[in-house]
């Protein structure tokens, strides 16, 4: 059940939170660099833990615990190097598929600063 007010229903909800995975991994797609980070050939799986997981961060419903337990961002990230470029083309399609939503200044800023956070959080090698 979502939050009465969270972010996650003042942004519109599971469309606006779909719109912007969607948007993001049509980017990764053709990344030559983030690309080959996901070893499953349809990056649909990846797309929906993603999208559920942030739809749960942000106040909706429950369902990426539901499915798969704490999300223990860190440690299932370890096994793929993610160093300063992978985080800064991974912001930068983050950002392209920000963008497409047309959130208002202030409900923009806060979802950037935590992917920004987010993003720096899984670096794990310096190469």
């Amino acid at each position: 059940m979502p939050h009465a007010g969270s972010f996650y229903e003042l942004v519109g909800g599971e469309p606006t939170f779909r719109k912007l995975i969607d948007e993001f991994y049509a980017g990764v797609a053709t990344d030559p660099l983030l690309r080959p980070l996901y070893p499953e050939e349809d990056l649909g799986p990846a797309a929906d833990r993603l999208r559920l997981f942030l739809i749960q961060y942000w106040g909706g419903p429950n369902t990426y615990s539901q499915q798969r337990g704490h999300p223990r961002l860190r440690m299932r990230h370890a096994p793929f190097p993610i160093g300063p470029a992978e985080r800064d083309a991974w912001l930068r399609h983050m950002r392209r598929a920000q963008d497409t939503l047309n959130l208002p200044p202030e409900q923009d800023a806060r979802l950037w600063q935590y992917l920004e956070h987010a993003a720096h959080f899984m670096v794990n090698t310096e190469d």
